[in-house]
């Protein structure tokens, strides 16, 4: 069974056609014309589809070669491999850390005093606590060298008021004040936030009265208030050598080391500094895990299912194979790092697995770590090492003009192509509906002309007379 014509091109009546016509034009002209798009455009579309799916593609190579080459860093450079550390046989003493300007040894530490800041506690006690009138007046209050004034009028008068008024003033280097409410009344207690010796706190009335002359304190002066905590610097030796701190933080006695003293004692610690194997190791492990990533990413991209069918879009694609063939080459090369022992990354322990991913041994990597450092850090970060060429492969991989960026450059001029072909058949398509709308229209006035003629024509022969036949004989 047939089906029936979508467009009745000819008919007795309108019905069906608008105004009367014949030809419903519109509709006729709208399937011509999708039928002649319908091809040119599968093949655009089709290709466009292609070149997105590759652009997309490279995309995710770029951003995994740029992610990897980010993790090369903490291996890729000898000072990268400089991590040191700094143990302490006490760590009730002090702690310490290195940094890579540090030497390797041991050093005796005996730490004798530790720095400490200045703490004043007022002498004359508030009976009235923290509300209490203390005068007005101005005070100058120095830490060290360093000094600041502030303005005491009826409205901050009180011991509360002055210690507010303290610890708000501008350019205070660093006195604290609070109260302290006792039995017999509120004291004020000053406390420097610095220490060492020389940052002690004065305190001078320098209105010219006396209204504040019980908050003074100062060198022949030391009535109003009493000390708790005496400014004072750490006492250190090093390896025998004296050493005086203004900070338990010491960072200027020994070249690249950091001591926290914590506390005096009676005998001297022992400090080391040694490699820090171990951050070498977690930067390896990084650095593999990352790798992983890559391949992982190189696999999906050139990728085929023989179950579905489906393949992935860089599937048998040359920049895909020459990137990841590259990048195996260097990992597999042997370096010259000055040991015939340790000159692969297989040979410290880092080995491929069936899927092309790296797995790291890390008791045969601390072996090799411990054994030859120097032909470990040469290995990934010398002049050949892998590490640093695989950064420059990438470097150039990815640089303008590359591999990658011409890749890149070629696919959008295919987009911008295939998006002028769309345009230029868009555009086709609009002068193909504007000239066969033309046609059917001039088409469909001639068809409603003669269908009216022959409606004219019928009635005309009905209304002529009929002929009368002769009666037979």
């Amino acid at each position: 069974m047939s089906a029936s014509p979508v467009v009745s091109v000819a008919s007795n009546t309108s019905a069906g056609a608008a105004g009367g016509s014949v030809i419903d034009v519109s509709a006729l002209v709208s399937q011509l014309v999708a039928a002649t798009r319908a091809p040119q455009e599968a093949i655009i579309n089709s290709e466009t589809q292609s070149v997105t799916s590759q652009i997309s593609a490279l995309g995710q190579l770029k951003s995994a070669l740029s992610t990897f080459q980010a993790s090369l860093s903490p291996v890729a450079t000898t000072s990268a491999f400089d991590s040191l550390s700094a143990t302490s046989s006490n760590t009730t003493a002090f702690t310490a850390s290195a940094d890579s300007t540090a030497t390797l040894g041991s050093y005796s530490i005996f730490v004798t005093q530790l720095a400490q800041a200045q703490q004043l506690v007022s002498t004359t006690a508030w009976s009235g606590g923290g509300s209490a009138t203390v005068g007005t007046g101005t005070l100058q209050i120095s830490l060290g060298s360093a000094s600041f004034s502030i303005a005491i009028g009826s409205g901050n008068d009180t011991v509360s008021g002055i210690a507010a008024a303290i610890n708000s003033a501008t350019g205070n280097p660093g006195v604290e004040a609070s109260v302290v409410t006792g039995t017999g009344g509120a004291h004020l207690v000053l406390t420097s936030s610095l220490t060492g010796a020389a940052n002690t706190i004065s305190v001078a009335e320098t209105d010219g009265g006396t209204g504040l002359s019980s908050l003074t304190y100062g060198t022949g002066n030391t009535t109003n208030y009493t000390q708790q905590t005496a400014a004072q610097n750490a006492s250190l030796s090093i390896a025998g050598v004296a050493y005086s701190s203004a900070s338990n933080t010491v960072t200027g006695a020994l070249s690249g080391v950091t001591l926290n003293l914590l506390a005096a004692t009676s005998s001297p610690a022992t400090l080391t500094v040694t490699t820090n194997t171990a951050a070498v190791v977690t930067n390896i492990q990084g650095f593999v895990a990352a790798y992983n990533t890559l391949q992982r990413t190189f696999a999906s991209l050139g990728s085929f299912s023989a179950t579905t069918g489906t393949a992935g879009p860089m599937l048998g694609d040359a920049l895909l194979s020459s990137t990841q063939n590259q990048i195996r080459a260097t990992l597999y090369s042997i370096v010259n790092t000055g040991s015939s022992t340790y000159n692969s990354l297989a040979s410290v322990g880092i080995t491929t697995n069936a899927d092309g991913t790296l797995s790291v041994n890390t008791t045969k990597l601390s072996a090799a770590l411990s054994a030859n450092f120097s032909a470990v850090s040469q290995l990934f970060s010398g002049a050949a090492g892998v590490a640093s060429s695989l950064n420059s492969r990438i470097t150039t991989d990815l640089a303008a003009g590359g591999p990658v960026d011409s890749r890149s450059q070629t696919l959008v001029k295919q987009e911008n192509a295939l998006t002028q072909q769309s345009n230029q058949l868009n555009q086709q398509m609009t002068q193909l509906t504007a000239s066969l709308t033309q046609q059917y229209a001039s088409l469909n006035t001639l068809l409603s002309s003669l269908q009216s003629t022959s409606s004219y024509l019928s009635q005309a022969f009905s209304t002529l007379p009929k002929v009368q036949g002769t009666p037979a004989a």
